[in-house]
């Protein structure tokens, strides 16, 4: 039942070291980008593609760019996380009460 979250969890991970790296080096191309992040560039492709239908990565001939919309949601990103942790704990908290 939790592989699917785990297994969303790393693939958002993913996506969110490739914007990082965008944001750092852009414009970007997906095979300098695939040597940054050392993943596949079948990979990269990927969450290149899924960020740019969020509106997080736009493409230019120079290569991937990060938007105003990824910028301000990496500023929230640490609260975002910290209230899935605060979720995850009380799921925690409840499993154990219940055993």
């Amino acid at each position: 039942m939790l592989e699917k979250i785990r297994s969303e969890v790393e693939l958002v991970g993913r996506h969110l070291r490739v914007v990082r790296i965008v944001a750092e080096h852009q414009p970007i191309g997906i095979m300098k980008l695939a040597e940054l992040t050392g993943l596949p560039a079948h990979r990269v492709r990927y969450s290149l593609k899924v960020l740019e239908g969020q509106g997080y990565i736009q493409a230019s001939p120079s290569g991937a760019m990060v938007t105003e919309a990824a910028k301000e949601r990496m500023e929230s990103l640490d609260s975002e996380i910290d209230r899935i942790i605060s979720l995850l704990e009380t799921m925690r908290k409840e499993n154990t009460t219940n055993q």
